[in-house]
């Protein structure tokens, strides 16, 4: 493989990406690569996969599913660890007072 040829291609791929982070597909390699995974990366991350013919850029509607099924699972994460947080105290029934008895 030609370097220069290769750079190249990265800085082209690079060029074209926008946004700091990009959201990328993934082909199906030679190598055991799997299709269809979304992956959101750095835009360097994105144009080198993208020069090596591993990933491509996520359409609109890819990334923006991409971005909503992440926000589910942090919002599912966020609620159990809220339930895990649940302090219960265990009073036994005799140690209860009626308000009765409190007066």
């Amino acid at each position: 493989m030609d370097l220069r040829s290769y750079y190249k291609s990265v800085r082209d791929a690079e060029e074209q990406l926008t946004g700091e982070y990009v959201v990328v597909v993934s082909l199906a390699t030679p190598e055991g690569g799997k299709n269809d995974v979304r992956t959101e990366v750095p835009r360097r991350v994105a144009a080198k996969l993208i020069a090596e013919g591993k990933s491509r850029v996520a359409t609109q509607e890819e990334t923006a599913a991409f971005h909503a099924a992440n926000r589910e699972a942090l919002e599912r994460h966020k609620q159990e660890e809220a339930a895990r947080r649940v302090q219960v105290m265990v009073i036994p029934s005799h140690e209860v007072r009626s308000p009765k008895e409190r007066s």
